[in-house]
């Protein structure tokens, strides 16, 4: 798990060894955004690295869940927050059912793959299902289903997104375009390509 908290702005690059681009073998991975909350938009840039030892993991018959961020399932991943939210991966194995428990105000689950039964309806991956506040939730899979539990409290107001700047003030994204066009952002350290902004 890699949690870059982007805050008052933050450079990166991410790339693959060059022999890992000539395998054949497939790679799966989830890439998600998490909004900060207004009091922390403009906190210093971060980066942690959990592997995938350090974060709990708890497997009951035929549930295998990992507890990437928050809590769930009566464990607590370790990654620092700057809002509580959860973030959980869950494997189930035909006919076996986990709880969404209605801890977050806001919740959702990814079906990233597999079919799924909640409440008597079916949904087939790829899918984001998103929930009503309180609601218990019990999915089961009707096929191997791999699965992201979302959740957190509601943001104070809208965030608008331009390529990759999010903020919740309009003019902040202006001030961000500003310093990436004028080369304002700390440069990534042994990287030479620059990308422009966008067209647009």
């Amino acid at each position: 798990m890699n949690l870059m908290t982007a805050g008052r702005g933050i450079a990166h690059s991410e790339r693959s060894p060059a022999d890992a681009r000539q395998g054949s073998e497939g790679m799966f991975g989830i890439q998600s955004w998490i909004a900060l909350p207004q009091a922390h938009e403009e906190t210093a840039p971060s980066f942690q690295h959990f592997d995938a030892g350090s974060l709990a993991l708890i497997e009951d018959g035929g549930v295998r869940a990992r507890v990437i961020a928050g809590s769930a399932f009566g464990k607590t991943s370790p990654v620092g927050m700057l809002s509580e939210w959860l973030y959980a991966e869950v494997v189930l194995a035909p006919g076996a059912s986990a709880p969404l428990d209605p801890d977050q105000e806001e919740r959702a689950i990814y079906v990233a793959e597999g079919e799924v039964d909640i409440a008597g309806e079916t949904f087939e991956g790829p899918r984001l299902l998103i929930f009503r506040p309180g609601d218990r939730i019990t999915v089961r899979a009707l096929r191997r289903a791999r699965l992201m539990f979302l959740g957190g409290a509601a943001l104070e107001g809208p965030r608008y997104i331009w390529w990759n700047f999010v903020s919740s003030r309009k003019e902040r994204i202006e001030q961000a375009k500003e310093d990436w066009k004028t080369g304002r952002f700390a440069p990534v350290p042994n990287e030479t390509e620059f990308i422009p902004l966008p067209q647009g």
